[in-house]
């Protein structure tokens, strides 16, 4: 995996985030989360996630609308190159962003 340089701030210096190093966030239980190549449900899945699984958030993109088990957000989580979830059924412990937004 590459390093993401986008912006993390820690005292005031740059941080990498590797995968390494990056907070894992798990998937609302007893879901089975679609993987998509965009955020929005609009575009092809990718893959699905089994049940307990974690992800790491590389970054962040605004997207369509879901309602989840988390609430409604239009927040989309990018946890591979091309691999989005909504984080509406992430447990990210906020409403607003966790990551830096993708590029």
């Amino acid at each position: 995996m590459g390093t993401d340089t986008s912006g993390i701030a820690a005292e005031g210096r740059a941080v990498a985030v590797t995968a390494a190093n990056a907070t894992r966030y798990p998937v609302a239980p007893g879901y089975r989360l679609n993987v998509r190549s965009g955020p929005g449900t609009q575009y092809p899945l990718v893959r699905s996630l089994p049940l307990n699984a974690t992800v790491a958030i590389s970054c962040q993109k605004y997207g369509e609308t879901v309602t989840g088990p988390y609430g409604t957000t239009n927040i989309w989580d990018s946890i591979a190159p091309g691999e989005y979830v909504s984080d509406s059924y992430v447990h990210t412990g906020s409403d607003g962003l966790v990551a830096p937004r993708c590029a």
